[in-house]
């Protein structure tokens, strides 16, 4: 048994250090100025994902199991607490960017402070090693969906400044395959989505494996490219409110949209503002940065819909997962590429909206205590997005992980894939 927890204890302390470190890689470009800045409610500063992380495994792991443990500063749990109602008061999501204190330095005192005790508590073969385990594969999940909103978020923020700043230089050397439109055919029937795996781990919302009835459906092959895209906007796309849900509509006109998020039109060419600045937009890339609203107008344009997320999952369970993730470095997505699964690139590049609004499966359970609060109570007016992006990191991807944003959501790097019923 003592080897047992040696080689869970042994397991975590490595997969904890190289998650932690991945974080930290991912703000090295950027400058003290640009950690504090929040140019939305919806977004957050680098500074505060770096502290809101590490709170999370202060306030429900150390302050748990390792017993000597004391807190880094007893006013960072109001700081730095997001949602969690049950934990205590938290300050509110849109002024987090009107706290110049605590420094960002003081923030990287309080990771290596916490990390420091992480590594103790994994080496100390608790006799709790199992529960110890669970809540820090969740951590650490947590900790990977926040890499992802860093890059989201950045790019958002830098966005605001005139001077359109370079995060990262990156260069994409990848074969320009044109996309086609090839429509994949899939049966349908009585097939099973979900998981009820413990040997891996998942989100309780990905709970349990069930039975689900679908009639048979296509799939586009590719997701649909930026090519696809300006050829709805030339239509008069944004003009047409037949092609608009009526919520879609009201936002069309009330946010003034022409186009996708980070796009501009300069002398009769389209460019794109991405985190190596910004660059002429290549038409054979995945469209990226439309809200769940312009993807279902442009499905309807096309005469086509976007998948169930129950269509979506039962195509992609069977193609491996891998394509262009946070990992490659390039934050952006990338032109079609010769693969030779049917469906290309349905994993990475961009997470792709479903029609399917964000509710709990059958049978489903949140977790006990503050973390059932994780996902449960945001299962109201949002929408679900399969398949991860170029900011998800590869090992945070399985086919049945379940994103959801609100439908006018943008800021993520989102697009869609087409879908219809098979006659």
């Amino acid at each position: 048994m003592q080897e047992i927890k040696s080689q869970i204890s042994s397991r975590m302390a490595h997969h904890f250090h190289l998650i932690r470190q991945a974080t930290l890689r991912l703000v090295d470009p950027l400058q003290t100025e640009d950690f504090t800045i929040q140019a939305s409610e919806n977004v957050s500063p680098t500074k505060w994902h770096l502290a809101h992380t590490t709170w999370f495994f202060e306030t429900f792991v150390l302050t748990k199991y390792l017993s000597y443990y004391r807190v880094f500063k007893s006013n960072y749990d109001y700081l730095f607490n997001s949602y969690y109602e049950s934990v205590g008061p938290f300050h509110s999501r849109e002024n987090r960017g009107l706290l110049t204190r605590p420094t960002v330095e003081e923030i990287y005192s309080y990771r290596s402070y916490v990390d420091h005790h992480m590594m103790i508590l994994l080496g100390s073969n608790h006799e709790e090693i199992k529960d110890i385990e669970a809540l820090v594969e969740i951590g650490l999940n947590h900790e990977q969906q926040h890499q992802e909103l860093i890059l989201t978020d950045i790019k958002f923020n830098f966005y605001q400044n005139p001077l359109l700043p370079v995060y990262k230089e990156t260069i994409d050397r990848t074969p320009h395959a044109p996309a086609t439109d090839e429509m994949i055919p899939f049966r349908g029937g009585l097939v099973e989505i979900g998981t009820s795996d413990s040997t891996r781990f998942s989100f309780d919302n990905e709970r349990p494996r069930h039975k689900v009835w679908l009639e048979p459906f296509k799939l586009a092959a590719h997701p649909v490219t930026n090519k696809e895209y300006i050829a709805f906007i030339e239509d008069g796309g944004y003009e047409n409110p037949s092609y608009w849900l009526s919520d879609g509509w009201a936002t069309v006109k009330r946010e003034s949209w022409r186009a996708p998020l980070y796009w501009r039109e300069q002398w009769g060419k389209w460019m794109i503002y991405t985190l190596s600045g910004e660059q002429p937009l290549k038409l054979e890339e995945p469209v990226c940065h439309v809200s769940f609203y312009e993807a279902d107008a442009f499905a309807r344009w096309k005469g086509k819909r976007l998948p169930t997320e129950a269509e979506w999952e039962h195509a992609a369970e069977t193609v491996k997962v891998e394509g262009n993730f946070a990992d490659h470095g390039y934050a952006h997505p990338r032109c079609h590429s010769s693969e030779n699964e049917q469906l290309k690139k349905i994993y990475g590049d961009v997470w792709e909206w479903t029609q399917t609004p964000y509710t709990p499966y059958p049978r489903s359970k949140p977790l006990d205590g503050a973390l059932g609060e994780y996902n449960a109570k945001f299962m109201c007016n949002q929408m679900v997005l399969r398949g991860g992006s170029c900011a998800t990191p590869l090992s945070h991807i399985r086919p049945t992980y379940r994103n959801f944003f609100q439908p006018e959501t943008r800021w993520q790097f989102s697009g869609l894939r087409l879908a219809e019923d098979a006659e």
